[in-house]
């Protein structure tokens, strides 16, 4: 650390343009990559409010409809329309979106948890578990992710648990290849290699000089495979292996609505939005993660 403290302090900037230092100020911070993206907080902050706190969002109940209301188009009493049964699709999506998010949450974190210290082992345990660990991570990545997490979730009980680790399993040897790649980036700079030639301890290394660095590219591809984890759960709820109706569920509420797209079209394209913008915002997210984290 004290090397790169000189050699940047070495550096004469007395005949430095004030314009290029601020450029380079602005740059350089990381809070101001930040800011640069804050927009996306906010639709992914609502995102969240509806997860938790629907009743603040609507007044409709998402499970019981009103018979005589049944295929309304969008209005403002009903501003997704209503379904076949008279139900507030609004409301659907609404508290729909705990369960997805959920789902979704429970696959990143068995998809980056074990990834990460599978990656780990294979950069920092030796030539034995680095070669174990990737043949894994290559037979793993043969099999389209999907597949995989359709696979699994066929074995077992349909449910959000099963669905969650099903797209999570999925997600491993992504974590694994990425946290392998950045740990051996790390370990290859002169301050890694001068803690371990010092005598550091393995655990000492790791946690002092090799995990921090590898944080921002983690949680970069973290925000991105949430978007993942949202479109897979979906499109396996689409198929009949999430939640069973009635229970309000992103993929289960496209599902049901294309019996009826040529007389109610927003019963498919409505939360088909939702839900490609979610996928977006968390793509969006992950950019501006890797942005803050670049030095």
């Amino acid at each position: 650390m004290s090397l790169i403290t000189e050699h940047v302090g070495s550096v004469d900037t007395a005949d430095q343009p004030l314009a290029s230092t601020k450029t380079a100020t602005k740059i350089g911070n990381p809070a101001a990559r930040w800011f640069a993206a804050w927009w996306v907080l906010i639709p992914l902050a609502v995102f969240v409010a509806w997860a938790f706190l629907p009743s603040l969002f609507t007044g409709h109940d998402p499970i019981t409809g009103v018979p005589a209301d049944k295929l309304l188009a969008p209005s403002a009493e009903h501003l997704f329309g209503t379904d076949h049964l008279g139900r507030d699709i609004y409301s659907r999506v609404v508290y729909g979106t705990r369960q997805t998010l959920l789902t979704a949450g429970l696959a990143c974190l068995v998809g980056s948890v074990v990834g990460s210290i599978l990656g780990l082992l294979a950069g920092t345990a030796g030539r034995f578990a680095d070669t174990v660990a990737m043949r894994f991570v290559d037979i793993v990545l043969a099999v389209p992710a999907f597949l995989i997490a359709l696979i699994l979730v066929t074995a077992t009980e349909p449910g959000p648990l099963s669905l969650g680790l099903g797209v999570g399993i999925a997600s491993i040897a992504a974590f694994a290849r990425l946290v392998r790649t950045e740990v051996l980036r790390v370990r290859s700079r002169d301050f890694v290699q001068a803690a371990l030639m010092s005598g550091g301890k393995y655990f000492t290394v790791l946690r002092r000089h090799i995990i921090p660095h590898i944080v921002g590219p983690v949680l970069s591809l973290l925000a991105v495979d949430l978007g993942a984890a949202i479109l897979a759960i979906s499109g396996l709820g689409f198929l009949g292996f999430g939640s069973p109706p009635p229970t309000p569920e992103w993929g289960l509420l496209i599902s049901e609505g294309r019996q009826y797209l040529s007389v109610a079209w927003w019963l498919t394209t409505l939360p088909g939005l939702v839900i490609v913008s979610a996928v977006m915002l968390t793509a969006v997210l992950g950019r501006a993660i890797n942005k803050a984290f670049r030095f």
